[in-house]
């Protein structure tokens, strides 16, 4: 089955005592191209995700962005720090005596004043590797699923355009014989007029029009033009990478489209080359979505 190489996936589920969010989005690219965005917390799993991503993906530039919408909890850790609370008795009871103040200093008061207590988050809680890995792979099964979809289509608008080409095809092949007998006739009508009523040597003119045949002959042409058309049409049933195969292909497909045309000499043949070049532009401009 074909797959495009564009399509958007995402997952969300539970991770230990938190919830993650991934989503996944691809575009076209030559080769695989993997970019994970993640919170530091996952880090220590990126290598082990990409591989996760691989083995999944064979083509395209793959964004896979991670985020938690439940944090995992983290126990507080609160400190005290005893010289700034004795700083703050030691200057409450010098104003105390300066001002002739009565009443005891309270611990409330103390514990209130800038630097006395901090508030500092625990240690980050390891996360389960198992959990994320069952997430993205969710999420990597989406958006497979969008690109088998979209491949769907890419292929049916391949295989019309490989149709086409074959009726142009065999257009230009029920051509080529009648071709080479008006080209026999045009050398001897030619040969004629020059020898105005001389002997004319049949032997020459013979060897001549085999020369002639044998330079605008395109039966080879079309016998590997026809041979490119079913290997192209037996890779868009395969269910692996198939874009670099089938853009090699409609690069040989162009050539012999090419070459017909060149040594075609026919106005008739012509028109179906033209057509053949225009239908291999288009497959050429799909293909590039394949993976």
């Amino acid at each position: 089955m074909a797959s495009s190489m564009t399509g958007f996936g995402s997952a969300e589920g539970p991770v230990g005592e938190g919830r993650l969010l991934v989503d996944v989005r691809s575009v076209n690219h030559r080769h695989l191209n993997v970019q994970l965005k993640l919170p530091s917390n996952l880090q220590d799993v990126e290598a082990h995700l990409r591989e996760v991503v691989r083995a999944r993906v064979q083509r395209g530039h793959v964004t896979l962005a991670a985020r938690w919408t439940e944090e995992l909890p983290r126990e507080a850790e609160i400190s005290v720090n005893v010289d700034r609370a004795r700083q703050v008795v030691s200057a409450m009871e010098a104003l105390k005596q300066a001002l002739d103040l009565e009443g005891e200093i309270d611990v409330g008061f103390v514990a209130r004043q800038p630097d006395v207590l901090a508030f500092t988050a625990g240690e980050v809680p390891s996360v389960e590797t198992e959990g994320v890995t069952k997430i993205v792979t969710a999420a990597l099964d989406d958006l497979v699923a969008v690109r088998n979809t979209e491949g769907a289509a890419l292929a049916q608008e391949l295989e019309r355009l490989l149709a086409a080409l074959g009726t142009d095809l065999a257009a230009v092949e029920a051509l080529a014989p009648e071709r080479l007998t008006a080209e026999r006739d045009r050398l001897q009508r030619s040969v004629a007029e020059l020898l105005d009523g001389n002997r004319l040597d049949e032997s020459r003119v013979a060897q001549e029009i085999a020369l002639l045949a044998d330079k605008i002959d395109i039966t080879e042409e079309i016998v590997r033009l026809r041979t490119h058309l079913g290997a192209a049409r037996e890779a868009l049933g395969k269910s692996v990478a198939i874009g670099k195969q089938l853009n090699f292909l409609s690069q040989e497909m162009l050539r012999e489209v090419n070459t017909i045309g060149s040594k075609a000499n026919n106005a008739d043949i012509a028109q179906h080359v033209i057509a053949m070049k225009g239908e291999l532009e288009k497959f050429r401009e799909q293909i590039e979505n394949l993976e």
